[in-house]
């Protein structure tokens, strides 16, 4: 008897730890949700100053600016080069780091704002 309890013990503890991995990865692994979002940069400001997604999103980002310079998102190593005045750039990618990535104009290093992946 003494066998059979603890065989049920085992079993609990293997059910368990598989029904928690299979939640864990399902979620980190099947991506998280399609986020979107229209970036302006006008001068030495980006809005909004800050993108919250979560890892494992994929994000696309629109980004508008009001001059000819390069964008640029850290961490993520993403360029927008905007060719001219009013000119759109759209990235996609997954968020498959945490962490706050800044993005900068990229010829002054000026920072316009950050990428927040939880």
């Amino acid at each position: 008897m003494k066998n059979r309890g603890v065989l049920v013990i085992a079993a609990v503890v293997v059910l368990f730890f598989a029904i928690g991995g299979y939640f864990i990865f399902s979620r980190v692994v099947a991506g998280g949700q399609a986020r979107t979002f229209d970036v302006t940069v006008a001068g030495d400001k980006m809005s909004p100053p800050t993108i919250s997604v979560n890892q494992g999103d994929k994000v696309t980002l629109n980004v508008t600016g009001d001059k000819k310079e390069e964008i640029h998102l850290h961490g993520y190593d993403i360029h927008f080069e905007i060719e001219k005045a009013g000119g759109n750039v759209t990235r996609t990618f997954t968020a498959d780091k945490t962490g706050e990535f800044g993005i900068e104009i990229e010829a002054s290093g000026t920072r316009l704002g950050s990428l927040k992946v939880s």
